[in-house]
């Protein structure tokens, strides 16, 4: 049971930690600790309360140990369903007016209050009145697992976390609500003690899904660390470079030119043609490292209202005397204004269209997607082409590392480029890919960091409304 305390407890801290807003990060957390207060009583009964009567510890430390007994049993058998509900209702949103969301897990409380009010207090046999509990327990529980199993998933790039929960979470918390709920409210007390082995089941589930795929935002926020730390490293050497080669660049035109003025002077066209090349070759070199630096430089947003579909079609139109056989499809949900930079994020969105284009060599299928979630905008580009593999996954938003080969125009900075964008807009850059599967790039814009509203066409009176 000490595994499973530290095991609970560790994963609602990394859970509240990975997003403190995020209703649902908010109440699974809570159906992690309220678990892991089932742990500790159950350490405190089986282990730590002997042991100090065997060590003879005055009454007093006593009866603090088993008031935290109490605390913590009661904590896990209110706290369980009613957080696991709360979550399930955050996972699977419900149409409901605001002012009923709001009233909601007051509503939900009472049960709780009433049992805690009216049904005999803790004791050691008997925490909770089963016989009671069970009938809203039970209910809150099921409701929440239905809710879960129901939800449908828009994109494929959020599947793994919805398996993730129906692997992790809805095991233990069924398995949770026989042991201590329905046998117990038959006369089948302590049941409680068989929870350890699948609950250990979904900790391992958990941990092992959360570095091999991330969950709930977590190895998200560990990546963009490295992939932040990387561009800031880029970034400042580019500018040193940018700043050292710029100067002796400088130099080497200037001069040349007064090369180039004395060989015209004196009719020395091998001279000239010699300068010629020294000049090309400095304005070369003067050119890629511009281009490695606009892409690198730490940008700086210039925010509008803009409209994300129009942006999106219009970003697109330049690609298509390119498109050569491939079939492209679009499907953009209108009249979401947002303010956000449209010259930064056209570019973005062009960087991903251009490398969907190359991997696909002139046919296949190119799809571009902006559908929206309760909270999210989300731009979708799907393409027909080779796919990746999972190495080349772990690398393709490192700067300079390309899966282009024979360019010498390619610096591998288009996805990081992309990645830095949505950064900045306090969004998410996310990719899925298999070889021979295409890959799909997701552009994730959270609607209150763009201050996402739509309009609405009001035909009947021919005027436009902004919800």
């Amino acid at each position: 049971m000490l595994f499973v305390l530290i095991a609970l407890w560790a994963i609602a801290a990394i859970i509240w930690l990975s997003d403190r807003r995020a209703p649902v990060n908010h109440w699974l957390g809570a159906v992690a600790f309220s678990g892991g207060a089932g742990a500790l009583a159950a350490v405190l009964d089986l282990q730590w309360l002997p042991a100090a009567a065997d060590a003879g510890m005055n009454e007093v430390a006593r009866q603090l140990l088993y008031r935290l007994q109490a605390v913590s049993s009661l904590v896990s058998y209110y706290g369980l369903p009613y957080s696991f509900i709360l979550f399930a209702i955050a996972y699977r949103p419900v149409r409901l007016s605001k002012r009923f969301q709001s009233l909601l897990p007051f509503l939900l409380l009472i049960p709780i209050v009433l049992c805690i009010v009216f049904t005999p207090f803790y004791t050691a046999v008997y925490p909770i009145s089963f016989k009671i509990v069970v009938w809203w327990a039970v209910p809150y529980i099921m409701y929440g697992a239905v809710q879960v199993l129901l939800k449908r998933q828009l994109h494929a790039s959020f599947s793994r976390t919805h398996w993730i929960i129906c692997s992790a979470v809805l095991p233990p918390v069924m398995f949770c609500m026989v042991m201590n709920y329905v046998l117990p409210s038959f006369g089948m007390l302590r049941m409680w003690v068989y929870n350890t082995w699948i609950v250990g089941l979904g900790v391992t589930i958990f941990v092992i899904a959360l570095f091999t795929y991330g969950f709930m935002g977590v190895r998200v926020n560990i990546d963009r660390r490295r992939y932040d730390s990387t561009l800031r490293a880029v970034t400042s050497g580019t500018a040193i470079l940018n700043h050292a080669i710029k100067n002796d660049a400088g130099k080497m035109r200037l001069f040349s030119e007064k090369m180039k003025a004395y060989a015209l002077a004196t009719d020395q066209q091998e001279l000239l043609a010699d300068i010629e090349t020294v000049l090309n070759a400095s304005r070369h070199m003067q050119e890629m490292l511009q281009r490695v630096h606009r892409r690198t430089e730490d940008l700086v947003l210039r925010v509008e209202p803009t409209d994300l579909a129009a942006l999106i079609g219009q970003t697109i139109k330049g690609y298509e005397p390119v498109l050569g056989q491939i079939k492209l499809q679009t499907s953009l949900s209108p009249g979401w204004n947002c303010r956000i930079d449209p010259a930064q994020v056209s570019e973005a969105l062009g960087n991903i269209v251009a490398n969907a284009l190359e991997a696909m060599k002139g046919k296949g299928e190119l799809s571009i997607l902006l559908s929206e979630t309760k909270r999210e905008l989300i731009i979708e580009i799907k393409d027909s082409g080779p796919g990746m593999s999972k190495s080349e996954m772990a690398k393709v938003l490192e700067p300079f590392y390309t899966t282009k080969n024979g360019s010498d125009t390619n610096f591998g900075l288009g996805l990081p480029y992309a990645y830095h964008v949505m950064r900045k807009h306090k969004g998410l850059l996310n990719l899925r890919s298999k070889p021979g599967a295409g890959t799909s790039v997701y552009l994730t814009f959270p609607k209150r960091a763009v201050q996402a509203g739509k309009t609405v066409i009001h035909h009947e009176k021919g005027r436009e409304a902004s919800e």
